[in-house]
């Protein structure tokens, strides 16, 4: 039930009929509507190659690529966790500053400082929240690691594993390579596929020329149609590729999806930046209101900030 969990309280994060309009229609180029703005509708009738972007969105590996970095270099984390009441009221925080050191090819984590409040911790100092637990799952080093890579390719193969580093791979899937079907995730896992012929329909895709953080990018979203709100599982995807590489610089999702067993309603918004010559998350916030059968409904936010040497 725990991974249930982990797997609904965080999924995580793109070939598409171009509607080109100021406002003029394509259909030769891809198999749904995208809407273009008249900037990124000049581009492409002044020959840039929108067929070979949307290819590299639905294929994009340098946001997960920004997190894998995260294992190989150091950096200083300011977390913040609060665990909410049915009033919105705060009765369970951890806030502490972390630093990873990296030794050769081995990783470990140092406590700066931390305080919690409520029962954040149980007696033997184990989480009492699902979310904090999450949180550890993807932040926290509690023992020296050695031997990771921030290598994509070849990364994804599951022969040969146990179940628990199958359920992980699946958060993995669903936090990092948004847009793609994931198996065994109840009922939802189809449906995170929202470029599958089935799913693509119930979307709106946009394609447009926007400036995030000083940098000129492509904007791409897509948000449900209103007549399938209540079918799909993403309620927002907006993501922001930097002109220059494509790279991804900023990532905001809302997802939300309820069936018999669970239900959940989450909030993620990812800021990327450089360091050490990688692309890599500065930012991160979350907001998650998610319940799971015989399980108490958790409503927790949190943040983190991270900076690097």
């Amino acid at each position: 039930m725990r991974i249930l969990f982990w797997i609904v309280s965080i999924i995580g994060l793109l070939g598409i009929e171009k509607q080109a309009t100021a406002q003029g229609k394509d259909t030769s180029i891809f198999a749904f509507p995208i809407q273009l703005d008249e900037y990124t509708l000049e581009a492409s009738r002044s020959g840039w190659d929108v067929a070979g972007f949307i290819q590299k969105i639905k294929t994009d590996t340098t946001f997960y690529k920004a997190f894998k970095t995260l294992r190989i270099i150091p950096y200083t984390a300011i977390n913040d966790i609060r665990i909410l009441g049915t009033k919105n009221e705060i009765i369970a925080s951890l806030k502490s500053t972390t630093q990873q050191q990296i030794n050769g090819k081995c990783r470990s984590m140092k406590v700066v400082e931390e305080t919690t409040t409520g029962d954040f911790y149980n007696r033997k100092r184990n989480y009492n929240y699902y979310t904090a637990e999450l949180y550890a799952y993807l932040f926290f080093t509690p023992k020296t690691i050695c031997g990771e890579t921030n290598i994509v390719a070849g990364s994804e193969n599951q022969r040969g594993k146990g179940e628990m580093e199958k359920r992980k791979w699946q958060l993995k899937q669903l936090i990092f390579n948004p847009g793609s079907k994931v198996a065994g995730v109840p009922f939802a896992g189809n449906k995170a596929a929202i470029f599958d012929p089935d799913v693509a329909p119930m979307y709106n895709f946009k394609l447009m020329q926007a400036e995030y953080g000083g940098e000129d990018c492509y904007l791409f979203t897509a948000t449900p149609k209103p007549e399938y709100k209540n079918e799909v599982v993403y309620n927002e995807l907006s993501t922001w590729f930097r002109k220059s590489d494509y790279a991804i610089v900023a990532r905001d999702y809302s997802l939300s999806f309820k069936t018999w067993v669970y239900d959940f309603d989450v909030r993620m918004k990812v800021r990327l930046g450089t360091a050490h010559g990688h692309l890599v998350p500065i930012r991160i916030s979350y907001a998650g209101n998610w319940h799971v059968a015989t399980q108490k409904r958790e409503r927790a936010i949190f943040t983190t900030l991270l900076s690097f040497p």
